[in-house]
């Protein structure tokens, strides 16, 4: 789960990180009443989505007067911002942050994800703040300067000293270094993130590390631990399709293919992604509908997949371990008679009671591509593909 910059910072706060102060606003009204408050002639105003890359993308303005906020809330709140990011698309301005100026002396980068390899966190730091860290790491890797952090140790003070030491800190700027490096690790970890990124971290003028930007995701398996995490979440900012199948708990990825995909179980899903790649298609989604394959999830499953116009097959693949395949062949059946789906379904069953799963699925009057193996089934996918475009 993805939050705002304003809500990480508020959450930057309560661990003791460093951030400027400033106030959201949801109307030009509330930034001025934001700029007010906050009592600096110089105020930042930010656009708040859910997207890196709002600088460029004309969503972070400085205002030196309350007319400039009042002139550039009117003009953020309900603009199209597009980025990097957000794709040609875009993404509608709701939210805004007024933060007061901090006279900056020096811009890095620093950030914390999961390193999957080597089953450990890394902690990520770099002197080139300020700009994509996706271009310094295909440019110039060597900038980015990392540390492993054992799940079981932590962060230890060795390592935040190696952290702060290599963006150059010293003296003062060097206890505030590894000051806030600490308390941005209690956050993530304490919290369940999955992502926590800060670009730019500043060193001020004054010699103080401060989080001049925000950005936190939260690991979904997590979020039951921190149920006030759930009040955090912005629904407009997620996809439609992918917070519709989160309703109906369904995992649910939009993709940029045209082979829709129905999967029990995220590795086997991620295995029927691969395949369909490898037979020269392109998936549209992932899509887990988990152990549950009946009727009621089935439907709902084409109702996510067709909400991509783009999807022009479907491949249903499921593994039968602990599920029938002739309870799910039937649960495809009951759900093909309630929704209406006018492109070719691809359907391959393997495990317990595979063979009866193919008998009612053949006996059915409904127009399914039954395979016979994983490569069968994307083969034929992606060659209906050419089918449910025509």
């Amino acid at each position: 789960m993805k939050i705002h910059e304003y809500q990480a910072k508020e959450i930057f706060r309560k661990y003791n990180v460093r951030v400027p102060e400033g106030q959201p606003a949801f109307s030009v009204a509330e930034a001025l009443s934001a700029y007010d408050t906050l009592g600096s002639e110089t105020v930042v105003v930010k656009a708040q989505i859910h997207a890196g890359g709002r600088g460029k993308g004309g969503g972070i303005k400085l205002a030196h007067s309350r007319n400039d906020v009042e002139a550039l809330a009117t003009q953020m709140l309900g603009m199209n911002l597009v980025t990097h990011q957000t794709g040609p698309e875009g993404k509608e301005v709701q939210r805004l942050l007024i933060e007061t100026g901090i006279d900056i002396a020096q811009e890095f980068y620093a950030g914390i994800v999961l390193d999957r390899k080597e089953s450990k966190f890394v902690f990520m730091v770099s002197t080139e703040g300020g700009v994509e860290i996706e271009k310094v790491a295909a440019e110039t890797p060597e900038k980015i300067i990392k540390v492993w952090i054992d799940p079981e140790d932590g962060l230890i003070a060795t390592q935040a000293a190696t952290l702060a030491q290599a963006l150059g800190l010293q003296g003062a700027q060097l206890d505030s270094g590894v000051e806030i490096f600490t308390a941005l690790w209690t956050a993530f970890i304490g919290l369940d993130c999955s992502l926590m990124e800060i670009n730019p971290l500043v060193v001020t003028k004054s010699d103080v590390v401060i989080a001049l930007d925000a950005k936190i995701n939260f690991d979904g398996n997590g979020l039951f631990r921190h149920p006030e995490l759930q009040e955090l979440r912005d629904e407009s900012e997620e996809d439609p399709a992918e917070a519709e199948a989160s309703a109906y708990n369904l995992n649910y990825i939009k993709l940029d293919g045209n082979v829709g995909c129905m999967v029990n179980g995220a590795g086997l899903a991620m295995g029927t992604m691969d395949i369909i790649k490898l037979k020269g298609g392109e998936p549209a989604n992932f899509l887990d509908v988990g152990g549950v394959a009946n009727p009621e999830t089935v439907a709902n499953g084409f109702k996510i997949i067709l909400t991509d116009p783009n999807v022009q097959a479907i491949l249903i693949n499921i593994f039968g371990g602990i599920v029938r395949c002739d309870r799910v062949a039937q649960g495809v059946i009951d759900a093909m008679e309630t929704i209406t789906v006018d492109i070719p379904v691809v359907i391959r069953l393997e495990g317990t009671n595979a063979q009866q799963a193919s008998e009612l699925l053949e006996r059915s009057p409904l127009d399914f591509i039954v395979a016979n193996s994983l490569s069968d089934a994307a083969e034929k996918a992606v060659a209906a593909t050419f089918r449910g475009a025509a």
